[in-house]
């Protein structure tokens, strides 16, 4: 498997932007987003037009996308982490084959400063989460304004 990280600096074209939604948007299955909304953390991680900017970790079999990690920098240090995990995706046919361990490490070197990720407490990836350290600091609360 190769592993590519897209960062601020790089050129990353329109349609590779898009296969990696698409990917995300398919293989996030219930924890994922609109294509919409997976297309805006992409481009905050690419730093188009939005900053403090991030990157984007993908895993290739071939030419194919076998996985996908998107990392937003919140711009903060100390009281809020310095990054934050926004989307990560194995291919269906890859899970349990330890990709998403490898993609994840490759995220956490790649990060400066602490990351803070969203896991429901029903999805197994919580347990890859333990493993490589993360821990349960906060019980997260949100007001959804309409």
């Amino acid at each position: 498997m190769k592993i590519e990280v897209f960062k601020p600096a790089h050129t990353v074209g329109l349609v590779q932007l898009q296969q990696i939604r698409d990917f995300l948007y398919e293989h996030l299955d219930q924890y994922g987003d609109k294509k919409e909304d997976i297309m805006k953390a992409i481009n905050y991680a690419l730093n188009k037009g939005i900053t403090p900017g991030g990157f984007i970790v993908v895993g290739y079999e071939g030419d194919q996308i076998a996985g996908a990690v998107v990392v937003n920098k919140t711009g903060m240090e100390g009281y809020i982490p310095e990054n934050i995990l926004v989307y990560i995706a194995t291919h269906r046919d890859q899970r349990g084959k330890g990709l998403g361990k490898k993609l994840m490490q490759r995220a956490i070197d790649e990060a400066e400063g602490a990351i803070a990720l969203h896991v429901e407490p029903d999805n197994p990836a919580k347990i890859l989460y333990e493993k490589l350290g993360f821990t349960n600091k906060y019980l997260e609360m949100r007001l959804i304004k309409s």
